[in-house]
């Protein structure tokens, strides 16, 4: 008797812009009967916010989805936060920091001006985090729109929901899941720092995944949440963005001998496209640029290791889907992949490709595409492809927690299905052949 193979759903972030793109995708998989089989969801950023939103209402699809667009249409975290008393009091502070000193030069009072306005600047970068802890109004804002005062052990046992964070203090990552929390430096050193996650907030844990650097505060773990209070005092985590350490949530799934690791993934990735189109008038934004880059090379190397190597050498299916693809693209990119052998014998075969033919692909490869269309029900699939304005309305949509316009949420839905399916029916067709009730259709 075969042991049931794992499936893991991985979702990147992308703020909103990643909430809706990763809805279509979990639209797509219940369409193909896929999603009840999802045995592990790693999440980060705007993935984490579909992710656990799912989690919370999983036995009613439609409602579920329903109500997300509703949320992400008319639900602005940003807004939230610039009519908080939070945002108000920062502005007191900066501002009043700023007249008092003006006001003390013009009056003459040279001295006093300056010591002023060195304290309220010495404030200003030292208590920053203090005066406009941003994250804590997000984390409200988060807990009313979706989560309404929701814990790690409200989560369901199937799928197992992995929010992923990024510890600055060991510069690892930091998981929540219903059974802990944790970083690996802290659980296998030789006296463990354990966390008593059940009463964890969940809005807080998707503010952790959120909580992007230079923008908002990082998140701390309080002490009520170790297992020792002693600890407390031993370590100082400091939580920020989990697409800082793996933006595509993938890496803990293909991990070998991670707790979370699958054997057929599928990763869906709401990255916007490349090249920038922005203008750099200032360091702020030269600062983020440069940083995107970072994690773009780091996207690039990951992509490499946790796809390529860990499909061919650990023998897994993975299928990953990406934002700035295109649907009538992917059948050639599996091509690329034949020719530059990545992709796995047991895929060749699932998809009845002759052996003769890979001999020699350049001459073969009209016979290997019309294959590869007949396998997976391209023509079908290509039928309901997003018109190519409708794709630029999708990419357009930049990274930010405020809210869409439905134009924008369907485009980005409907983008996610298509690919998704074709991703899936190529790189995952023993999964779509497990599955009963489960046609191609051609």
């Amino acid at each position: 008797m075969h042991e049931k193979k794992r499936v893991g759903l991985a979702l990147s972030g992308g703020g909103y812009r990643a909430a809706a793109f990763h809805l279509g995708t979990l639209k797509k998989l219940h369409e193909l009967g896929i999603l009840p089989q999802i045995d592990v969801l790693s999440t980060v950023s705007g993935g984490s916010i579909t992710g656990a939103y799912y989690c919370l209402n999983q036995n009613d699809f439609a409602t579920f989805e329903q109500d997300l667009k509703q949320k992400l249409a008319t639900k602005s975290v940003i807004r939230s936060v610039v009519f908080s008393w939070i945002f108000f009091r920062a502005l007191v502070y900066f501002f009043g920091g700023l007249i008092l000193t003006g006001y003390l030069l013009v009056a003459g009072w040279w001295l006093l001006a300056t010591f002023i306005g060195f304290l309220w600047l010495f404030c200003l970068f030292r208590f920053q985090f203090s005066i406009f802890p941003v994250s804590r109004q997000i984390e409200r804002a988060y807990d009313s729109f979706f989560y309404n005062k929701a814990t790690l052990s409200d989560l369901p046992d199937q799928p197992v929901l992995a929010i992923a964070s990024t510890n600055l203090q060991t510069c690892r990552p930091f998981t929540f899941s219903k059974k802990k929390m944790e970083d690996s430096f802290y659980a296998y050193q030789q006296f463990p720092i354990r966390f008593q996650h059940q009463a964890f907030p969940l809005a807080r844990a998707v503010m952790a995944s959120s909580c992007v650097p230079f923008a908002f505060s990082p998140v701390r773990i309080d002490r009520e949440y170790f297992q020792k209070p002693e600890h407390f005092n031993q370590i100082r985590p400091y939580l920020v963005d989990g697409g800082i350490f793996d933006n595509q949530g993938i890496q803990k799934l293909s991990q070998p001998r991670s707790s979370y690791e699958c054997d057929m993934i599928i990763t869906s990735d709401a990255g916007n496209k490349l090249p920038f189109e922005g203008t750099y008038t200032n360091t702020f934004a030269l600062l983020l640029r440069t940083v995107n880059t970072f994690m773009t090379r780091i996207k690039n190397f990951q992509m490499a290791q946790h796809l390529f190597d860990a499909a061919k050498s650990h023998h897994k299916e993975i299928a990953y889907l990406s934002l700035g693809w295109d649907v009538e693209k992917c059948l050639s990119g599996f091509f690329d992949g034949l020719k530059a052998g990545r992709i796995p014998t047991r895929l060749i075969e699932a998809h009845q490709i002759p052996e003769e033919w890979l001999s020699d692909l350049d001459i073969h490869e009209e016979a290997v595409l019309e294959r590869l269309q007949a396998s997976i029900g391209y023509s079908h699939i290509i039928s309901e492809k997003v018109a190519d304005q409708d794709k630029l309305v999708a990419r357009s949509v930049s990274t930010n927690l405020t809210k869409l316009s439905t134009k924008q949420i369907d485009c980005l839905m409907r983008h996610a299905a298509n690919l998704t399916e074709i991703q899936v029916r190529l790189y995952c067709p023993s999964l779509i052949g497990n599955l009963t009730g489960i046609s191609r259709q051609s």
